[in-house]
């Protein structure tokens, strides 16, 4: 397929730039992955689509604050963006400055933090930071890190995002972008799903930046996706090996959870089982693709003619994708990060 099948135009006034003011008031639309057909909700109502014996599997990773703002020694204004922590003073990062940095130049930031561009990898830069030894890079990122808000958010980060662009459950530091579909749950709507014995799993995707990263490529099969971190352990394994066997479904929430759940499954050294993994993935699902493991998946609306547009169309079907989303953007749905969430079921 072409990256333009995956094309369609969406008015910026849909664009939500603020959460709501409660986190399951968003809207939910249900697609229907065999029939095609969509019922117009709100996302409390996510219960309703839920069953008893169900296995919820969401994603635990933690946003970092991973966005700061310096000079370079010769007065140039840079824009840092952390996409990986190596170590306790290493990172891998994009930055934005008026002329890339070459190995060796100095950055200056807030509270008297120094850095210093020691080489490339890829696309990104190997920053070495200064400090004492008391503070750990991360510790450094939550003193003078800015959230990480994702670009189509044209505003600066503000107070109430250290919380909203956060899951209730976000426990593992190390994503620099949210599962987004995670942001519509509460405490109380997950004591209530507890309370309908749908079980609860909890994995690890870190989210990097890459994820805005268009497909700029003409055949699709042609992209090759940035990596990403992922954490499946042996209990969970077994949890989902179980609920498997037993036919009981496995919904994912967020296609980060998707992402980790179906590479675990292309890992495993069992044929129908996952084992656990620990490591990277550069799976890219787009139609055609089989999957292996979920049965349904709560998820955001997501970018024209981006890779996670191309995983929602090979899961619940290409024409069922294309009608939901006319039929959002006319309903005024709002789309991306803070904005409206799918619940979809396999095609």
């Amino acid at each position: 397929m072409r990256r333009t099948d995956f094309t369609f135009d969406l008015p910026q006034e849909l664009i939500a730039q603020k959460p709501m003011q409660e986190r399951t008031a968003s809207r939910l639309l249900v697609l229907d992955g065999v029939t095609g057909k969509t019922k117009d909700k709100t996302f409390t109502d996510i219960i309703d689509f839920l069953q008893q014996g169900d296995v919820l599997v969401f994603n635990n990773t933690q946003v970092i604050p991973a966005r700061l703002h310096g000079k370079k020694v010769t007065g140039g204004k840079v824009e840092v963006l952390i996409e990986r922590i190596i170590d306790e003073s290493i990172a891998h990062a994009h930055i934005r400055s008026s002329k890339s940095p070459k190995p060796g130049t100095k950055l200056l930031f807030e509270q008297d933090v120094t850095a210093e561009v020691t080489g490339r990898e890829g696309d990104l830069f190997i920053i070495q930071f200064s400090h004492d030894s008391l503070s750990s890079l991360l510790s450094i990122l939550n003193k003078i890190g800015h959230m990480p808000l994702p670009p189509y958010i044209q505003r600066e980060d503000e107070a109430f995002d250290q919380e909203r662009y956060q899951t209730v459950y976000a426990e593992k530091p190390g994503a620099v972008a949210a599962p987004t579909a995670g942001l519509h749950f509460d405490e109380s709507l997950l004591q209530k799903i507890s309370d309908k014995e749908v079980e609860q799993i909890h994995i690890t995707l870190h989210v990097g930046a890459g994820t805005f990263q268009p497909v700029r490529v003409d055949d699709i099969n042609e992209h090759h996706m940035h990596k990403e971190w992922i954490e499946l352990n042996e209990e969970n394994c077994s949890k989902i090996n179980q609920a498997m066997k037993q036919g009981r479904r496995i919904i994912a929430v967020g296609t980060t959870s998707v992402r980790c759940l179906e590479s675990a499954a292309l890992f495993s050294n069992k044929e129908g089982e996952l084992t656990p993994y620990r490591g990277e993935t550069d799976i890219f699902i787009s139609p055609g693709y089989q999957f292996k493991v979920i049965d349904a998946l709560i998820t955001n609306f997501h970018l024209s003619e981006s890779t996670l547009l191309m995983l929602v169309s090979a899961f619940a079907g290409y024409d069922n994708i294309k009608s939901a989303y006319q039929h959002a953007i006319k309903e005024k749905y709002r789309f991306f990060s803070y904005g409206d969430a799918m619940f979809l079921t396999r095609n």
